[in-house]
C-alpha cells in the first residue's frame, strides 16, 4: 500500500520512509513538561530519522467536569508552542475549538487541527481552511472512514488542499472506544494522508467520576496494527510522568517508554517498506 508524501515545511527524513510521528503531551500544562518533552521526542526523531511533528493543546475545551483543568491561559500557551517550534525547528499542531480561534492560533502554530467532536463543523473547517495552514481532521467517533470525505471537500472547497486525517476509532458502548482498521484503507482512498492517533483510541470515556480512564498497556498493539495496514503516520500523547498529568493522563505513554516503541514500530515500518506495496 503506497504511502503519501507530506510536505508540511520543516519536516525532515522524509528520504527515510518513515511513517509521520505526530507526539507530545495533551496541553499545554507548564513550560517545563512541554520543553522537557519535546527535547525528549526530537531526539528520538533524529535518531529513528522520523518526520516530527510537536503536539499539544493550547487548550482543552472538551472537558468531563467544569471544574477539570483546561489550560494555562490561550496566548501564554501558544507563546510557548511557538517557542518549541522555534527551537527545536519542528512544526506545531494543536486543537481549535471555535471559527474565531483558527487565525488566532494560526499565528503561532502550523497545523490545525480539528477535534473529532467537531469534524462535521463546516464553520470550523472553513475557518481553518482560509488560514492556509495545514489541516488535521480528526474522525468523529461517530463517523465511518468513508463518510469523512466530505470533511475533506470542505476544505478543499475554501481553497486549502493540505489535508490530514486521523483515526481515533468508534464508540460502540458507553464507555469504550474500538478501532476498526479498515478505516485506514477506507480513508486513504479519498486522497490525503491518514494518520492513527493511538492513545486516544484508547481511551474510556464517560467514567462515573468523570474522568477518562484508559488502556495505554494496549499502545504497542494498536501502533503495530496501525503501521501494518498502511497509516501515513500515528499520533501519541507522552508525557514524563502521566500520573500527574493535568489532562488524558490515563491513556498517555511514559515518555521514557516511547524509544523503545518507535524501535519496534520503525522496524516494522521497514518490512512493510521491503513488500513494495
Amino acid at each position: 500500500m503506497s504511502q503519501a508524501v507530506i510536505n508540511i515545511p520543516g519536516i525532515k527524513f522524509t528520504e527515510s520512509g518513515n511513517f509521520l510521528l505526530i507526539a507530545g503531551p495533551c496541553v499545554v500544562e507548564s513550560e517545563e513538561v512541554v520543553f522537557e518533552t519535546a527535547d525528549h521526542l526530537k531526539k528520538l526523531s533524529v535518531k529513528y530519522q522520523i518526520p516530527f511533528v510537536f503536539k499539544s493543546s493550547y487548550r482543552k475545551a472538551n472537558r468531563s467536569k467544569s471544574d477539570s483543568f483546561s489550560g494555562i491561559g490561550d496566548i501564554k500557551a501558544l507563546k510557548i508552542l511557538a517557542e518549541v517550534g522555534k527551537k527545536y525547528s519542528v512544526p506545531i499542531i494543536t486543537d481549535i475549538h471555535n471559527p474565531n480561534e483558527a487565525e488566532m492560533a494560526a499565528e503561532y502554530v502550523d497545523i490545525l487541527q480539528i477535534p473529532a467532536f467537531l469534524c462535521r463543523q463546516t464553520d470550523l473547517l472553513v475557518a481553518a481552511a482560509v488560514t492556509g495552514k495545514w489541516i488535521n481532521i480528526k474522525k468523529g467517533q461517530f463517523l465511518s472512514g468513508s463518510s469523512m470525505r466530505f470533511a475533506v471537500e470542505k476544505v478543499k472547497e475554501s481553497g486549502n488542499s493540505k489535508i490530514l486525517l486521523t483515526d481515533r476509532g468508534n464508540m460502540y458502548g458507553y464507555q469504550d472506544i474500538v478501532v476498526d482498521f479498515r478505516n485506514i484503507p477506507i480513508m486513504k482512498q479519498i486522497g490525503v494522508p491518514v494518520i492513527m492517533d493511538i492513545t486516544h483510541s484508547l481511551q474510556q470515556p464517560n467514567q462515573e467520576h468523570g474522568v477518562s480512564g484508559g488502556r495505554p498497556e494496549m499502545i504497542e498493539t494498536l501502533g503495530k496494527a496501525a503501521i501494518s495496514v498502511g497509516a501515513d503516520g500515528i499520533f501519541i500523547e507522552t508525557h514524563p510522568n502521566p500520573g500527574v498529568a493535568k489532562s488524558d493522563g490515563a491513556n498517555m505513554l511514559k515518555l521514557s517508554e516511547m524509544d523503545k516503541l518507535l524501535n519496534k514500530l520503525v522496524a516494522l515500518r521497514k518490512t512493510i517498506n521491503s513488500f513494495n506495496y
